[in-house]
C-alpha cells in the first residue's frame, strides 16, 4: 500500500507563496488519485485541490482557485500543491491522501491513505 508524506509547510506572509510537496513510497503510486485536504483550529477537514490517477484533470475549492494549482510529477512519486498569494485563512494543517477511485475526488471519506500532515501559517 502506498504511504504518503507531506513536506514543505511553514510560516509565512500575507501575498507569499509556498509549495507542499506529498511524497509516496510504494510500487503503485500511478494508479493512485491524490488529494489535498486542510484543518484549521476548531474547524472540519475541508477540500482543497484533487489530481486524477494521472495528474491530467483537477478540481479546487473555491477560495483556491487561481491562487493554488496541484500537479503530479508521476516520475519523481511526487504531487505539488502550488500555493501563491496566501492569506491568513489558508493557515491549517495540511494533508495529502490517496485514493483508487478514479478522481479527482472531493470527498475525504473516498480516500485511504492518509499523510502526517504539514502546518502553514500566514501571517498578517
Amino acid at each position: 500500500q502506498v504511504q504518503l508524506v507531506e513536506s514543505g509547510g511553514g510560516l509565512v506572509q500575507v501575498g507569499d507563496s509556498l509549495r507542499l510537496a506529498c511524497t509516496t513510497s510504494g510500487p503503485t503510486f500511478s494508479a493512485y488519485a491524490i488529494g489535498w485536504f486542510r484543518q484549521a483550529p476548531g474547524k472540519d477537514r475541508e477540500f482543497v485541490a484533487a489530481t486524477n490517477y494521472r495528474g491530467s484533470r483537477a478540481d479546487y475549492t473555491n477560495s483556491v482557485k487561481g491562487r493554488f494549482t496541484i500537479f503530479k510529477d508521476i516520475a519523481k512519486n511526487t504531487v505539488y500543491l502550488q500555493m501563491n498569494s496566501l492569506i491568513p485563512e489558508d493557515t491549517a494543517v495540511y494533508y495529502c491522501a490517496a485514493t483508487k477511485v478514479t478522481g479527482p475526488d472531493t470527498i475525504p471519506g473516498l480516500y485511504d491513505v492518509w499523510g502526517q500532515g504539514t502546518q502553514v501559517t500566514v501571517s498578517s
